[in-house]
């Protein structure tokens, strides 16, 4: 009787019974890490940072706006960000693209800048 006292408490207590795991492991996708990323160089310190739940790879471009209004491309920041959606923000100066994935190994390399 107390056996299947102690097994129903065990169920209980552990709703992943037979998974032996953490509900927020990392996913194991690695994105690139870099504060300014220009051209193909990072001008700081180039790492990776690991996925976790909710997580994207993100690179953020940064723009700034000419007198006639045109875009000039001027740096990118890349990272692993929560709740990422790309999103494109307009100012007076400087224009801000997001761009988020989470596909493959460091997608978030920028293409063509």
């Amino acid at each position: 009787m107390l056996v299947l006292f102690l097994l129903g408490t065990m169920f209980l207590f552990c709703p992943y019974w037979g998974e032996l795991r953490d509900p927020l492991k990392e996913t194991g996708l690695l994105c690139y890490k870099c504060k300014q990323y220009h051209l193909g160089l990072c001008y700081d310190v180039m790492s990776s940072c690991s996925l976790k739940r909710k997580q994207s790879c993100a690179v953020e471009n940064f723009y700034v706006l000419t007198s006639k209004g045109r875009s000039m491309y001027h740096y990118s920041k890349l990272s692993c960000m929560t709740n990422c959606e790309d999103i494109n923000f307009l100012g007076f100066k400087k224009r801000t693209e997001l761009i988020c994935c989470n596909d493959s190994n460091y997608c978030n390399l920028p293409e063509g800048l």
